[in-house]
């Protein structure tokens, strides 16, 4: 199994945190930007907003990632 740092294991990640994950994870390289513009498009994965922070669960990171890899 793969370990992850210790500052990815938490239920929900800001979105520089989510891009490593997607990265160490699956594979899936992206730039906070590149999440930052799928959001305001509406085509990134789902998030919930504290205060104006972005916070992106582990479970709808690996969803969407899955959905992009083919492996619904």
């Amino acid at each position: 199994m793969l370990e992850l740092p210790d500052h990815l294991n938490r239920p929900r990640l800001r979105r520089q945190q989510a891009c490593e994950y997607l990265d160490i994870k699956h594979g899936l390289k992206f730039a906070t930007k590149t999440l930052e513009k799928y959001a305001y498009l509406g085509k990134g994965p789902a998030y919930q907003r504290v205060n104006r922070t972005p916070f992106y669960t582990v479970e709808e990171l690996d969803r969407w990632a899955n959905e992009l890899l083919g492996e619904c």
